[in-house]
């Protein structure tokens, strides 16, 4: 009882930012995370050049793709720890090198297993610049923002969703691939030098003051806050539905079901990416119209399991194919209030943790659901013209909808400690 106390006295009090500098502390922020976002997502358009170029496999696609999640997820509770105890600008700028580092050597790697090291240094890269931007606004500005602000952060970053598709597709045919990637690594530094300069620098108030030993025992007591594994479990299968979809196998279902050639999986994708990016920017104000964190979760999650099943039932042509991604964008992009709900668990001494832990799920489904569906795809084999069966992908249409169902029957069990909630009986 007086660990936790302690950890509690110890919280860092929110500190105020400017209006003035918070447009360009957001902006910095947001490209950043865009980065992440285009390198994640990169897989999917290119998946058949790769694959034809390096004579890959469905389940080495699949591990070349999920490889960033892996190592993303791995590092997600010292990273954590790292953000809490050295503040959040720092962890971000000193992984951003590895960034930098595994996207040079993807562009330059002449073999499968280098472009998989590639990807595995580009998902530690990209650890913290998701949950390091969090923490900087949950530090910075009062908590009532908080559901709009990760709203922003992840609707707005999604530009490199967007710059994975079409923009990388019309690039890679024009330059190719690998000179596309060397050209993002450039880009990447360049965003890194602007947060240097326009990102305030982490504060010693800001920190708590912990042993390492405090530290790990923060983990711990994250694990056990109330409800921490139902809003686990929906993070776990939540974003892998929509990058194995978007990020991953749309572009080879478009081509080797419906004929589609680079441009239009580009140009596909990126109308599903679109709607993502609406659906982000209209779910993060949903949890302040129902006074709830769990309706919007239930209500996008239930649509998305809908939607999934229509293509393992339903054979659809191809102007149907197409119109699919409109609301599976919309209605998979609940995610930010999702975030919002595993961050309101925590005590804000435990933000970082807290926020990385989830991040494990989010990551880590992805990871699992990318590499277990090239299995499937390999399970079902290919079609006498060298294609992937209609039938393996129905398989993996079906695995995602129900590993989301199965999330979200465990997840309704969780508690809702939205705001407003407590407003109202007060």
């Amino acid at each position: 009882m007086n660990k936790d106390q302690d950890l509690m006295d110890s919280a860092p009090k929110p500190v105020p930012t400017r209006s003035e500098t918070a447009l360009f502390l957001i902006a910095a922020l947001v490209a950043i995370y865009a980065v992440s976002q285009f390198l994640r997502n990169s897989i999917g358009v290119i998946a058949n050049d790769l694959a034809r170029e390096l004579d890959l496999s469905a389940t080495q696609t699949g591990l070349l793709s999920s490889a960033f999640f892996f190592s993303f997820a791995a590092v997600q509770i010292p990273i954590g720890i790292l953000i809490d105890r050295y503040g959040p600008k720092r962890t971000m700028l000193a992984t951003a090198v590895l960034t930098v580092l595994g996207t040079v050597l993807f562009a330059l790697a002449p073999s499968a297993s280098l472009l998989i090291a590639a990807r595995v240094l580009m998902g530690l890269g990209c650890s913290t610049f998701f949950m390091a931007p969090l923490v900087i606004y949950a530090r910075r500005f009062s908590p009532e923002r908080f559901a709009g602000l990760t709203s922003l952060q992840m609707g707005l970053a999604n530009v490199g969703t967007l710059a994975a598709t079409a923009p990388l597709a019309a690039s890679a045919a024009a330059f190719g691939w690998r000179a596309s990637f060397l050209a993002v690594a450039v880009l990447t530094v360049a965003i890194v030098l602007l947060i240097v300069f326009l990102v305030p620098r982490d504060s010693a108030t800001d920190r708590p003051k912990e042993t390492w030993g405090a530290a790990f025992r923060g983990v711990m007591a994250a694990l056990k806050v109330p409800s921490f594994w139902p809003v686990f479990f929906m993070h776990l299968a939540t974003y892998g539905c929509f990058v194995s979809v978007i990020g991953l196998w749309a572009g080879p279902w478009l081509s080797d079901v419906h004929g589609a050639d680079l441009a239009t999986r580009g140009n596909v994708l990126l109308l599903g990416a679109s709607a993502q990016i609406g659906g982000m920017l209209l779910w993060g104000a949903m949890d302040r119209f129902w006074g709830s964190y769990k309706k919007p979760v239930l209500i996008g999650s239930t649509v998305t399991i809908l939607l999934l099943a229509v293509l393992v039932f339903v054979p659809l042509p191809q102007p149907w194919a197409t119109l699919w991604f409109v609301p599976f964008g919309l209605f998979v992009a609940y995610t930010p209030i999702l975030t919002s709900h595993g961050k309101s668990l925590f005590p804000s001494v435990l933000t970082g943790r807290g926020i990385t832990l989830m991040n494990i799920g989010t990551m880590g489904g992805a990871f699992l659901s990318q590499s277990v569906t090239g299995m499937l795809i390999d399970l079902v084999g290919r079609s006498e013209q060298g294609l992937y069966r209609p039938e393996g992908y129905r398989l993996v249409f079906g695995a995602l909808a129900t590993a989301l169902l199965l999330s979200l029957i465990f997840y309704v069990r969780a508690i809702d400690p939205h705001p407003s909630r407590y407003a109202t009986k007060s």
